[in-house]
């Protein structure tokens, strides 16, 4: 009964945790593209002149001022209008003033972060044994809050912001070298996290440079380096790949069949590459075991 009082408790955290987190990376998620679109018109790169006046006002504001608000009428969000998905639901998805529509991506993302840590926390293929092992865990969770911020972004403006990548790639290498620390063979996990590199990230680099660029985006490259440092482990690697082409392939197929979809349209590839890299590091084991055993 108290280990399932323990249970509840842990998981009732992870929801409001990731419901809170949630909010952080949508809200991130729009200060980013106001700052992409104030440094695209200073270089001159084509920009909407509709989308730059309604977000620039969030590049406006200072580190201490910074209150999140509505983008149409720029009302100061209270703290009853930021309560994650709460507020949205009991305003009806509308700002308070205006009445606008404020959209469903904001609670969508609050979701599926809450439903990110739900399920990382119930599939950790890992033992909680240790302090490595559970600040593996928390890099997981945290890398997950970029990644969906990552994955919203891309998936909305087919780009993968350097800010957010570098920031992925730092945890990656926090995460390889606790591996490497824990391990008593750290010359054998070395490889292994190079192999990983290699097939994430290399490949990725080799399609960019074959393609110049018009098959996948460099972004996607530095997403792969990250997302490989963080699985470390060359087979879950390869399965990362494979489950991001295999999900593609449910998604884009369809979709060009029922004519959404046309040979030439653009499909961002790093959300793809994102949900391939969760089905990896939750399930990836499991899944090599059982390769492993039907070959045996």
């Amino acid at each position: 009964m108290i280990v399932l009082m323990e249970q509840l408790i842990i998981y009732i955290a992870l929801i409001l945790t990731g419901l809170c987190l949630g909010s952080y990376a949508g809200a991130s998620m729009w200060r980013l593209r106001a700052r992409q679109l104030a440094q695209d018109k200073v270089v001159g790169e084509p920009i909407s002149s509709d989308e730059y006046s309604r977000l620039n006002k969030l590049t406006k504001a200072s580190f201490f001022n910074d209150r999140s608000q509505c983008l149409n009428c720029s009302y100061k969000l209270k703290w009853y209008d930021l309560i994650p998905l709460i507020s949205w639901l009991s305003l009806r998805g509308k700002c308070r003033k205006c009445h606008k529509p404020i959209g469903k991506l904001e609670p969508l993302i609050e979701l599926g972060v809450a439903l990110f840590f739900v399920i990382s926390y119930t599939f950790w293929p890992y033992q909680l044994v240790d302090a490595i092992e559970v600040a593996r865990l928390i890099i997981w969770l945290i890398s997950g809050v970029g990644l969906a911020t990552l994955f919203a972004y891309d998936a909305k403006w087919f780009l993968l912001p350097d800010s957010l990548n570098y920031k992925i790639v730092g945890l990656g290498i926090l995460n390889s070298i606790l591996i490497i620390f824990s391990s008593q063979d750290k010359f054998s996990v070395l490889l292994n996290i190079m192999g990983s590199v290699l097939v994430l990230s290399g490949i990725y680099w080799a399609l960019y440079g074959i393609s110049r660029g018009k098959w996948i985006g460099f972004g996607d490259v530095k997403l792969g380096l990250g997302l490989a440092l963080l699985l470390a482990d060359w087979k879950l690697a390869f399965i990362a790949l494979f489950s991001a082409n295999l999900i593609g392939c449910l998604v884009v197929i369809p979709s060009l069949i029922t004519g959404k979809l046309k040979r030439n349209s653009h499909v961002p590839f790093g959300p793809l590459l994102i949900a391939g890299f969760v089905v990896a590091g939750l399930v990836g084991n499991c899944l090599v075991n059982l390769y492993l055993s039907i070959l045996i």
